[in-house]
């Protein structure tokens, strides 16, 4: 029996496409488990870790939280169980890119026309500084919750 393939900390993080102190804070926060060690004291990762590791990176590029990717690793470890709360957590955080996709979107139409108001005269003149500092302009709201 052919035993599993080890990797050092450098190769899993370029097989990953992440920093080698991006896997030590998952290990330090426990969403990545620690791996084996070398007599010598070096990380052994295995297939597992980079594919975990792969699941968290890919969860962090789509904007989930830490915390959801954390509950999304205990859902996936359970793969005999129901996708519906998977399927729920999916569908809010869609709901939350959509929302702020919408305050972009505003803002992109405020930034708009600040900009084509302006004379391109003098700064007491400009439009953008006025519009920034009138109490008329539209509150957008940007707080984020990620």
């Amino acid at each position: 029996m052919q035993a599993a393939p080890q990797y050092s900390i450098g190769e899993v993080a370029k097989n990953a496409e992440c920093q080698v102190q991006t896997i030590r804070y998952y290990e330090k926060i426990g969403v990545l488990p620690r791996p084996a060690r070398t007599e010598g004291g070096h990380r052994q990762y295995t297939s597992d870790h980079l594919a975990r590791l792969q699941f968290v990176r890919r969860s962090r590029e789509l904007g989930f939280s830490l915390e959801t990717v954390r509950r999304l690793l205990r859902l996936a470890d359970r793969q005999e169980n129901n996708c519906s709360t998977v399927d729920s957590i999916a569908s809010a955080h869609l709901a939350e890119v959509k929302q702020k996709l919408s305050r972009l979107r505003t803002l992109e139409r405020e930034l708009k026309r600040m900009i084509a108001e302006c004379s391109h005269g003098k700064i007491a003149d400009c439009r953008v500084i006025q519009a920034l500092a009138s109490d008329r302009a539209p509150k957008l709201d940007t707080a984020e919750n990620s």
